[in-house]
């Protein structure tokens, strides 16, 4: 599911967009415009760029981590982490 939002979404977003736009706005009758593919498919590419820029400079670990996920113990909860694997 995260691969959809993170990769598919942002593919397919500005064609949404396009398609919802001119099904609103145009006036009833008379034939669909014609479609822009190539600066739709542009924009697409551009914020499927931005996606992974973003996720490689704000996530993930170093190679070689392990997640360890939150645990409760001793009634306090202890957050979500990266630790080296041996």
């Amino acid at each position: 599911m995260r691969q959809f939002f993170e990769i598919v979404v942002p593919l397919i977003l500005p064609t949404v967009i396009y398609i919802a736009y001119f099904s609103v706005l145009r006036p009833r009758g008379g034939n669909f415009p014609e479609m822009p593919w190539v600066w739709l498919g542009g924009a697409g590419v551009l914020l499927l760029a931005v996606t992974f820029l973003a996720l490689a400079l704000m996530g993930g670990a170093e190679p070689g981590e392990k997640y360890q996920p939150p645990k409760v113990i001793n009634g306090q909860i202890q957050p979500g982490h990266y630790e080296q694997t041996p």
